[in-house]
């Protein structure tokens, strides 16, 4: 499980943003703080792997509290979850190394994006090793996710969040048919929202050849890693 630090002066909008948190599969969240000197304190004292960090806090800024972690040794990883969208602002977090930037207000599935794509990252630097240069390419732009996909008339919102339930939960590539039977859905319409998905990038197409020579199509969400 990730341990996620919530940071953000508005206690509402910290117990929000911690409840999204908690519904993502693999998430926890560690704590939450409201300044930046309880901010610090929990990452010195609970296992604290990313913090959410909002940048307007009434005693420093998120931007004052990365820096100070720097200071004080710790890797720790920060997604900055600000309404601060001055491109200034913007530029030192990444200098910083702030992993990723969402700026408020935001939807949970904005949020599940960046998280799912953090998730994905940690797998892959987990592999360890040397890595050729696609190998880098892909860390490098395993956070660059796109958003949701606009769904075209006659598509559900429910329905595309039930197919990414399924495909996030797969332990492997998944077919049309067993999408399907996953879900009670036609094998028709699974099909539909599969092709949507992978025409936004958010599924990956693969083959598998059986003995009728004929390749079955398999599918997996992208950010699994």
């Amino acid at each position: 499980m990730i341990a996620v630090l919530v940071v953000d002066d508005d206690i509402r909008v910290a117990d929000v943003n911690a409840a999204y948190v908690e519904k993502i599969a693999g998430f926890r969240v560690a704590a939450k703080a409201h300044n930046a000197a309880e901010a610090l304190h929990c990452v010195e004292t609970d296992e604290v792997d990313l913090v959410l960090l909002d940048h307007h806090l009434p005693d420093e800024t998120g931007l004052d509290v990365v820096r100070r972690l720097r200071e004080r040794g710790h890797e720790t990883d920060v997604i900055m979850v600000t309404a601060a969208r001055d491109v200034g602002t913007v530029q030192a977090a990444m200098r910083l190394g702030a992993l990723q930037y969402l700026v408020k207000p935001f939807a949970f599935s904005g949020l599940r994006t960046k998280l799912e794509a953090y998730a994905a990252l940690q797998r892959t630097l987990r592999g360890g090793g040397e890595a050729e240069q696609a190998e880098v390419d892909r860390i490098f732009g395993a956070l660059t996710v796109s958003a949701e996909p606009e769904l075209p008339k006659g598509h559900s919102p429910t329905t595309a969040e039930l197919v990414r339930r399924v495909l996030m939960s797969a332990e492997g590539p998944v077919s049309a048919q067993e999408l399907a039977d996953s879900t009670q859905l036609s094998r028709q319409t699974a099909q539909r929202y599969l092709k949507l998905l992978e025409r936004a990038g958010r599924v990956r197409l693969s083959l598998r050849y059986g003995d009728t020579g004929r390749p079955e199509h398999r599918y997996r969400w992208a950010t699994r890693g």
